[in-house]
């Protein structure tokens, strides 16, 4: 009795085992649909990638600073024009 009880229970270790592999197989193959699925909706939605945004970041960064300069030039052109008394002007 206690050899068959042996083999039983290795029956059931082995199983258990098994069980436990399929289950990780499974695991692995579920995450695979799910990160494909996630992707491809990602990409349906037209988001932006992290590349897209830094440039965009970027590129309004310099318009800023550009706009900065501009602005500070206009002042200073405006002051110019408002010290000479205004003459000078130019006629559309």
């Amino acid at each position: 009795m206690t050899q068959s009880s042996n083999r039983i229970f290795d029956e059931l270790a082995r199983f258990a085992t098994d069980a436990a592999g399929a289950a990780q197989g499974v695991r692995r193959e579920v995450e695979s649909v799910v990160r494909s699925q996630f992707e491809r909706l990602m990409k349906d939605m037209d988001v932006a990638t992290r590349e897209e945004v830094e440039v965009l970041r970027e590129m309004v960064i310099a318009a800023r600073e550009e706009n900065e300069r501009l602005e500070a030039r206009l002042k200073d052109l405006e002051a110019k024009l408002a010290g000479s008394g205004g003459t000078g002007a130019a006629t559309p």
